[in-house]
């Protein structure tokens, strides 16, 4: 009887308001503090940058206010977003989420990479790419947005109309990007292993999908999961 009431208990506790404000702050705080940082990095760039090279100067401060600006839209994602009406059951969704979420920011404890132009120009152009697209994702994605796999509202239009993963596709451009600059063997396994728990979150995500939406099959059904016409 006492299990059943807790058991109760805890299901009301998840469902109220307090608890959906109280699961937003981790997301927000992360990604607050990050644009902040980020933000103090522009400026110490802008007055260490070498007047001689203007190019690269244009290209690296697109890229930080790329990113600032990616992080700035994910935060008033989460602040703004429904609340859930499916979730994943179990652990492992959670511990896949979480990993393919934030697992690859232990690459900047490794040693930065030198390289060389060209190397350095892809690298760059592929975080500002990768940023820019997941900026504009997250604004047609508006109030659906979860690290978990969860179930909010289904967006099928914008981005979502050529493949299903549009938001995974364009972090992981940028994270590839962010992995040349501190390329290694062992950061080349880390992003093994975060691609792997980020294929994971997606197959959860759907199952979720599925549960809640019935329509959600023929779109799956339709549409790529997250490179067009190759997987």
């Amino acid at each position: 009887m006492g299990s059943t009431l807790t058991g109760f208990a805890l299901t009301r506790l998840q469902k109220s308001s307090a608890y959906d404000v109280v699961m937003r702050l981790p997301v927000l705080a992360w990604s607050v503090v990050l644009a902040l940082a980020l933000a103090v990095e522009l400026a110490r760039y802008w007055h260490a940058a070498d007047p001689a090279l203007p190019g690269a100067i244009v290209l690296n401060i697109a890229m930080r206010l790329s990113m600032i600006g990616y992080l700035v839209i994910l935060a008033a994602t989460v602040v703004v977003r429904t609340p859930r009406i499916g979730k994943a059951r179990g652990a492992e969704p959670r511990i896949s989420a979480l990993l393919g979420s934030f697992l690859i920011s232990v690459v900047v404890l490794f040693p930065r990479r030198e390289l060389g132009p060209a190397v350095g120009c892809l690298s760059t152009l592929l975080v500002l790419v990768g940023d820019s697209i997941a900026a504009v994702v997250l604004i047609q994605l508006r109030g659906s947005f979860s690290i978990m796999a969860e179930a909010r509202q289904l967006a099928t239009s914008g981005a979502y109309r050529f493949v299903r993963h549009p938001l995974y596709l364009a972090e992981e451009i940028a994270t590839i990007g962010g992995v040349i600059q501190f390329f290694s063997i062992w950061t080349a396994l880390l992003l093994v292993v975060q691609i792997a728990c980020q294929i994971r979150r997606m197959r959860n995500e759907e199952i979720v999908l599925m549960e809640v939406f019935p329509e959600y099959s023929n779109y799956k059904r339709k549409t790529p999961r997250i490179i067009p016409g190759v997987y």
